[in-house]
């Protein structure tokens, strides 16, 4: 047996013990949501001697969702309900796992929906977390994120799972990561009143062929750029250091936190072999897609969405431990996404 069928067949021993069961996931047309519904149902469709998983899929535009989950759409073991998390949820049936991965994710949002931002990790948040415990649900799974952990205080080389650094909440931007906080802190509440049961991953910058067109986050930007044949623009010195995981990859990792994580634990997502700086990124993607990099001063709103952390690493010993391992890298995975979107076009 070879390593990579090895780390693929833990995911599948994983997928085995989903057989049967229902998973209800917000944020079904966002990156990583779109994602593991590909891994759920190239599951189904490759292991039919298996009982399917069913997914009730949830996000607010209808239209949009029928176009980006379309290979999906008639499908026996795959239900849309369009809602908004922010509301009272409408009953979509019973669910044994719910995953909330509904949330704004890049600058644009922070800056031009500072208000839904916070909603959707907060009031979303409590509304998946009242129907995971009026549907008896098994486990409840929140998508975290490695802003909570603020600014490195220059102690550490590595975010460990109970570090805490700077965040100045006085800030627009503070909208996201305060929420995502907020969140963690949901979850516990609802741990200690209700007893369900939850884990939380929590994810370093996320990267893929399925990426939004509307993604503003610097390395998306930097992507579309490379997909287009345009040069790249880099609107700061490009120093910032940060961890990143290809996002089939975080798919598995948020399975694998499901599935194996302990009740009330947070585990960190992230790929070792990815920690690069925004420059080294513009560098790979210039030399692999023969385009140039130019630098241009950000405008105010972009400005107002931007973090400042400078150095973002994540220690991933915990979620080691649980047996996921990321598979595709960062020159590999950028080349990957590239080659993805520009078979969309």
């Amino acid at each position: 047996m070879t390593k990579t069928t090895e780390k693929e067949s833990v995911l599948i021993q994983d997928m085995r013990k989903l057989s049967g069961k229902t998973i209800l996931l917000s944020g079904a047309t966002g990156m990583i949501g779109k994602s593991m519904i590909d891994l759920v149902m190239q599951y189904n469709h490759t292991h039919t001697n298996e009982e399917p998983v069913s997914i009730i899929a949830l996000s607010r535009n209808g239209q949009n969702a029928e176009k980006r989950l379309a290979a999906y759409w008639n499908e026996k073991f795959f239900r849309y309900v369009a809602c908004d998390v922010n509301q009272p949820l409408p009953e979509c049936g019973h669910a044994d796992y719910i995953i909330h991965a509904a949330s704004n994710t890049h600058p644009l949002q922070y800056s031009q929906d500072s208000i839904g931002t916070i909603a959707s990790n907060v009031i979303g948040t409590k509304n998946l977390l009242d129907y995971a415990v009026t549907h008896e649900a098994e486990r409840f799974c929140f998508l975290s994120s490695v802003e909570i952990y603020g600014e490195n205080r220059g102690d550490v080389e590595r975010f460990q799972e109970d570090y805490l650094g700077y965040l100045n909440c006085n800030t627009l931007r503070a909208g996201y990561p305060e929420s995502k906080r907020v969140g963690e802190a949901l979850c516990n509440a609802y741990g200690q009143t209700h007893g369900l049961n939850f884990v939380i991953p929590r994810l370093s910058r996320v990267y893929g062929p399925t990426m939004l067109s509307s993604d503003s986050k610097a390395i998306a930007q930097f992507i579309k750029k490379a997909a287009a044949g345009e040069d790249i623009i880099l609107k700061s010195a490009g120093t910032q250091l940060y961890s990143y995981t290809y996002v089939s990859d975080a798919a598995a990792a948020v399975l694998t936190v499901l599935l194996r994580g302990e009740n009330g634990e947070a585990y960190n997502v992230s790929d070792p072999e990815s920690e690069v700086t925004l420059r080294q990124i513009t560098q790979w993607l210039a030399e692999d897609n023969d385009v140039k990099v130019t630098f241009e001063v950000p405008d105010v709103t972009e400005q107002a969405g931007y973090t400042t952390a400078t150095k973002a690493l994540l220690d991933t010993e915990k979620i080691s431990v649980l047996g996921w391992q990321p598979q595709i890298h960062m020159r590999e995975g950028l080349r990957k996404t590239v080659q993805g979107l520009r078979e969309e076009r």
